[in-house]
């Protein structure tokens, strides 16, 4: 038992110490559970399989309790909290949101809208007339011949007429290419 508890003890004092540098893979695989290690970009935070299986259990459910995600991943409810908010302290997991049905909303049209900068005008504020129009969900800068890419969610046809009109009024943007939505097989990886 003393060799033991000096090998661990040795151990922590190497983690703490100069560790090496963390291994870094390219793929994970859901459900493996040998010990991988990735440095994000968010840090020097180091993530290894079991963040990875609490991130994809907290993408699933971000309701889960603590006392759940333990049991999924077989550590007790403290360490669990003390690993989820290393995870949100550094950046890695950004915050919790409600996932709502856009038709229960009314809102049962959904496009994707390309927008083509004018080259014209340089510091144009195009991000910001985006942001102020309520209809634009999610926001991507895109590299192409197209500048950004929208999620547009409105009522019906005309509203998003009347959107698409809006983005094209928006100082900077010389046209727009409009994609309508015809069903959603899933949204975001695990919807």
């Amino acid at each position: 038992m003393t060799s033991t508890t000096t090998t661990t003890a040795t151990t922590s004092t190497s983690r703490i110490g100069t560790a090496p540098p963390p291994r870094r893979h390219t793929a994970y695989v859901r459900g493996d559970t040998r010990c991988r290690t990735t440095q994000t970009q968010a840090g020097d935070t180091t993530i290894d399989n079991v963040d990875r299986q609490l991130i994809d259990l907290l993408l699933a459910n971000g309701r889960a309790s603590y006392a759940e995600l333990a049991r999924q991943v077989g550590l007790s409810s403290p360490a669990v909290h003390e690993r989820v908010g290393k995870l949100e302290a550094a950046g890695v997991i950004t915050g919790y949101r409600a996932v709502v049905d856009p038709a229960a909303l009314g809102l049962d049209v959904t496009a994707l809208v390309s927008v083509i900068e004018s080259d014209a005008v340089h510091d144009t504020g195009v991000e910001e007339g985006l942001r102020a129009l309520p209809e634009v969900q999610s926001c991507w800068r895109v590299a192409g011949s197209e500048g950004y890419v929208l999620k547009v969610r409105v009522t019906d046809i005309p509203a998003l007429e009347a959107t698409i009109g809006a983005l094209n009024r928006i100082r900077g943007v010389a046209r727009t290419r409009t994609t309508v939505v015809l069903s959603t097989k899933w949204e975001g990886r695990h919807g």
